[in-house]
C-alpha cells in the first residue's frame, strides 16, 4: 500500500454521469479513467446498465458511474435503463450532468435538471463538445440550466479532444468526501472481462447495423475457456426476437456475423493482450426484451 493510501486526507467518492442519451457520457468515463472501458457509438441509448470507471486525480480516487441516458422511457426496457440512471445518481455523492452544447436543450435535460433539484443532489453541469459551438450559445445555455438547477460548478469541456478534463478532475476531487480509496491503484473497472467482451461484440454490432437493426439485440459470452498456449476461447450469443433479424445479421454467405466477429476479435486481442479464438451465433429468442434472465444478465432491474 501506498503512502497515499495510508494519508488521512484521502478522498474517496462515488460520481454519476448522467445525461440525455448521446451526451457523450462514455468518452467522458473513458477520457477519465484513461482506457476504453465502456463502449461507444453514434447511436442513442448504446450505454444498457451502470458500468463503474476508477481514476485517481491528487489525493482522490474517484469512482464513476456510467449511466444510461436519461428520457421519457415507453418500453420495459427502455424503463429499466432509465431507473438504473436514476438509481446510479441517487446512490452517488456527486452527479456530473452531461450536456451535448451543440443541439437545443431537450426535453430529457431539462427534466433530469429538475429531478436532481428535487432530490437536492451535489450536482455539477459540464457542457460537452464546446470545440462545436459560439461562446455566447454556451453562456445562454448554462444560465438556463442553472436556473433550473443550483449546479455547485459549471465547466465547458470537450470529451473528445481532453479540453478542460484536468479543471473537471481538480472540482470533482475538491468535492468527493474524506475517506480511504476503495479500489487498488490499478483497477480501473468491476466490469468482468467475459461482461466487457460481449459490450465489445455489442458494440460492433451497432456499428455494422445501426440501421437495420438499431435495438433489436443483446450479446452474451456464454463460454470463456483459457487454454494451454495462452490463448482464450470465447463463445457468444446474439439473441434476437425475428427469424427476418437473425437473417440480416447473419448475412449473404456469413458475410454480416464474419464482419461482426472480426471487428470484435480484434480488438478483444488488442485489450488481453493474447490471441482470441471468437465464435459468435445467433439465436431467435421471442420477447427477449420481456425476458428476466437477459435483465440480469445486463446488470438491469426487472421492472414492470
Amino acid at each position: 500500500m501506498s503512502d497515499i493510501d495510508r494519508n488521512d486526507n484521502t478522498r474517496c467518492g462515488f460520481v454519476a454521469l448522467v445525461g440525455a442519451p448521446n451526451a457523450g457520457k462514455s468518452t467522458l468515463l473513458n477520457a477519465l479513467v484513461g482506457s476504453k472501458i465502456a463502449i461507444v457509438t453514434h447511436k442513442v441509448q448504446t450505454t444498457r446498465s451502470r458500468l463503474i470507471g476508477v481514476a485517481i486525480h491528487d489525493n482522490a480516487q474517484m469512482v464513476f458511474v456510467d449511466t444510461p441516458g436519461i428520457f421519457s422511457a415507453k418500453k420495459r426496457l427502455e424503463r429499466a435503463m432509465v431507473a438504473a440512471a436514476w438509481d446510479g445518481a441517487n446512490d452517488a455523492d456527486v452527479v456530473v450532468l452531461l450536456v451535448d452544447a451543440s443541439r437545443k436543450i431537450e426535453d430529457s435535460t431539462i427534466q433530469i435538471a429538475v429531478g436532481l433539484r428535487e432530490r437536492k443532489k451535489k450536482s455539477i453541469l459540464v457542457l460537452n463538445k464546446i470545440d462545436l459551438v459560439k461562446r455566447d450559445s454556451l453562456l445562454a445555455l448554462s444560465k438556463e440550466l442553472n436556473d433550473l438547477c443550483s449546479f455547485e460548478e459549471t465547466l465547458m469541456i470537450s470529451a473528445k479532444t481532453g479540453n478542460g478534463l484536468d479543471d473537471l478532475r481538480d472540482i470533482l476531487t475538491s468535492l468527493l468526501p474524506v475517506g480511504p480509496w476503495l479500489y487498488p491503484e490499478d483497477q480501473l473497472t468491476d466490469v468482468t472481462e467475459r461482461m466487457l467482451a460481449s459490450e465489445i461484440t455489442r458494440e460492433k454490432f451497432f456499428l455494422r447495423f445501426h440501421e437495420e437493426l438499431p435495438y433489436a439485440a443483446t450479446i452474451e459470452t456464454e463460454r470463456w475457456k483459457d487454454l494451454k498456449d495462452g490463448s482464450v476461447r470465447i463463445e457468444q450469443v446474439i439473441y434476437v426476437e425475428r427469424d427476418s433479424q437473425k437473417k440480416i445479421i447473419i448475412g449473404k454467405g456469413g458475410q454480416g456475423l464474419k464482419t461482426i466477429g472480426k471487428m470484435a476479435r480484434e480488438e478483444l486481442e488488442e485489450l488481453l493482450g493474447r490471441r482470441v479464438h471468437l465464435f459468435i451465433f445467433v439465436k431467435v429468442r421471442k420477447g427477449w426484451s420481456d425476458d428476466k434472465e437477459r435483465y440480469q444478465n445486463m446488470g438491469l432491474d426487472w421492472v414492470k
